[in-house]
């Protein structure tokens, strides 16, 4: 059964346009077998007073040169034409194919691919064979016991749907679509069954009943793929294009009993994408080491590698890799870096104009560490390389040393800790000490030596960036005295630290006016007592958010710029609430604040907020 919910009408595709114009459906008779000409469609147009016959005529829309090689709401929506009545708002695709379905009197639907049960529509295309989808412009889109919805663009165009009502056995439901979506899902859909079904040729039937571990490694040594198989090659390029264009920032392949599973991080949750037979997932994580440079052979330990792609549209991507064994096969992660993100600037990544200027200062110190603190997945890395892309002029030489090596950046001397010949990160320092360096990036600074090697290179006259995983800003004094650094070198050499966190925003396209929590808010601004915001946002949820009502995510930020007054607190029995307590007072605005300003700016909401923070029980 589809997760989608397909009740919705054309009204719904003009919940947030304003003002757009709705259809209703026809009382009029079914017209006659036939597919929708240009002429037709811009009648119609006319008709209902979406646009004017001067504004055809200048658009150089021509009737009777029409060939029909596009759909005509694709040759209508090229030309840009907009609304006569207000707000005047452009005749896009997706408005056309919503106004098609209103008269029509059928349901609009955006395929939203992470909605739909793709395991459930492919045993369907079997039955439903491309060429005929392909010759009536149809797609399966959703299947349960008694029913089958199809997506159409052509209302007009029905025989197909006795056809397939008698093959299917079940009733069969329309719903209006893009066309160019349907085109290119139709390709999508049938591309990777296709190639599914090639890879599983001559390997062994599933056999019935549950297997247990010992049956089931049996069976993938006898029905083992290869890798270089083109069916193989066929489904990983299609799931890294795929990945790209759902802007997801993880691919998960996880080896399970009777079907692999693929899941998309996206905005910071996990979303179930796609099925595979073992036998094929055991080829496709394959072929993703190959073209990691891992060694496919050794399946029984962990192993990383890298891969750089491109886009579609020619940018290039980098993929870090990591494998681990686990009961079923190995599982295969992937986390995509996307070069661009790095090349914003702090705006872009969610610095209020008073905290950018702090780091600016922090990271023009001529010496001295700053650090960056976090858990995983919070966006210290693209902090990092956003701020070496910003230091990295031609007049220093700036070096890294990294585990493993995130984004390849040509401004940048690289290197990566290479454990099996004792590269470690102090070891990568002391080699870059003697580089003539002036800024010194550490990847992560996890051990005495290598917190060491960072402050010998502070005191040397250095400027060191590096992570540590911490809660707040504070909590990293405490690490770093943790680790064995004495209390007077920390005092001497540290220059900052900023905390931060990512956050899901409202998706601009449909968030609505929301009420403001009063006890919330002030536990959130406390203790600097911000003024209450006249107006916050809430979620709505549209088809360019999947109805979630969250598009993106945006950094939270808290900077502790160490001040004499702060550095006289950095002592070995540390107090970490008196040391916070001191940096209010000196201008620090804690992490829960930056959120409370986000929420005012509208740009996320108090359940977001909660779900990342820290605990509001300290000062």
């Amino acid at each position: 059964m589809s997760r989608t919910d397909f009740s919705a009408t054309t009204d719904r595709t003009f919940a947030h346009g304003g003002g757009e114009p709705r259809s209703q459906p026809s009382s009029q008779p079914r017209p006659p077998e036939h597919r929708l000409s240009l002429k037709e469609v811009l009648d119609e147009l006319v008709a209902d007073g979406l646009v004017d016959t001067a504004d055809v005529e200048r658009s150089g829309l021509n009737v009777k040169t029409d060939r029909g090689q596009l759909h005509p709401l694709v040759v209508i929506a090229n030309k840009k034409l907009h609304q006569l009545h207000p707000p005047h708002q452009a005749l896009s695709l997706e408005l056309l194919t919503g106004w098609l379905a209103g008269k029509a009197g059928l349901p609009y639907l955006r395929i939203d691919p992470l909605k739909l049960d793709i395991a459930a529509v492919e045993r369907l295309l079997p039955f439903v064979s491309y060429e005929y989808a392909a010759r009536y412009q149809i797609l399966p889109v959703a299947v349960n016991d008694d029913r089958v919805v199809f997506a159409t663009a052509e209302p007009w165009l029905t025989e197909w749907q006795n056809v397939l009502r008698q093959i299917l056995r079940r009733d069969i439901e329309r719903v209006i679509t893009n066309p160019l979506d349907i085109n290119r899902y139709q390709l999508e859909f049938y591309g990777v069954s296709r190639s599914v079904r090639g890879a599983m040729k001559g390997t062994l039937e599933p056999v019935s009943g549950i297997l247990n571990f010992e049956q089931l490694l049996e069976l993938g040594r006898r029905g083992e793929l290869s890798a270089d198989e083109r069916p193989i090659v066929q489904i990983v390029d299609w799931l890294l294009q795929y990945a790209f264009s759902q802007r997801a920032s993880d691919i998960h392949m996880e080896p399970r009993r009777e079907q692999g599973q693929i899941r998309f991080r996206i905005d910071g949750t996990l979303h179930s994408i796609y099925q595979l037979p073992p036998a094929v997932m055991s080829a496709v994580t394959s072929r993703i080491k190959i073209l990691g440079r891992m060694d496919v052979a050794e399946k029984r330990r962990p192993q990383d590698g890298r891969i750089k792609t491109r886009t579609p549209a020619g940018r290039e991507i980098e993929l870090r890799l990591s494998t681990m064994p686990t009961a079923f096969g190995e599982k295969c992660v992937l986390r995509i870096f996307d070069p661009d993100t790095a090349a914003k600037d702090f705006a872009h990544l969610g610095f209020a104009p008073d905290e950018e200027a702090i780091w600016r200062s922090m990271i023009a110190q001529p010496h001295g560490i700053v650090l960056v603190t976090g858990p995983t997945g919070s966006g210290k890395t693209t902090t990092l390389y956003t701020t070496l892309r910003h230091l990295a002029t031609p007049e220093v030489n700036v070096c890294t040393v990294e585990d493993p090596i995130e984004m390849i950046m040509p401004d940048l001397n690289q290197m990566q800790v290479q454990p099996t010949i004792d590269l470690s990160f102090a070891q990568g320092i002391r080699t870059l000490l003697r580089q003539d360096p002036d800024i010194i990036m550490v990847g992560e600074i996890r051990d005495l030596e290598t917190a060491q090697m960072a402050v010998q290179a502070a005191l040397t006259g250095h400027l060191v960036l590096s992570t540590l995983h911490t809660n707040d800003a504070a909590s990293a004094i405490t690490r770093l005295l943790d680790l064995g650094i004495p209390p007077y070198l920390i005092q001497n050499v540290l220059i900052g630290i900023m905390a931060q966190r990512l956050v899901r925003t409202l998706c601009p396209h449909c968030k609505e006016p929301g009420q403001i929590d009063d006890a919330l808010w002030e536990a959130l601004v406390h203790p600097l007592r911000l003024p209450k915001p006249e107006a916050i946002s809430k979620p709505h949820g549209c088809l360019e958010c999947r109805n979630t009502g969250y598009l993106g995510r945006v950094g939270l930020y808290e900077l502790l710029a160490v001040t004499p007054e702060l550095r006289r607190l950095f002592q070995a029995e540390i107090d970490e609430d008196a040391l916070r307590c001191a940096a209010f007072e000196k201008g620090m605005r804690p992490l829960r604040v930056s959120a409370a300003l986000q929420i005012a700016a509208g740009l996320t909401t108090f359940e977001e907020v909660m779900q990342i923070l820290p605990p509001l029980d300290h000062p």
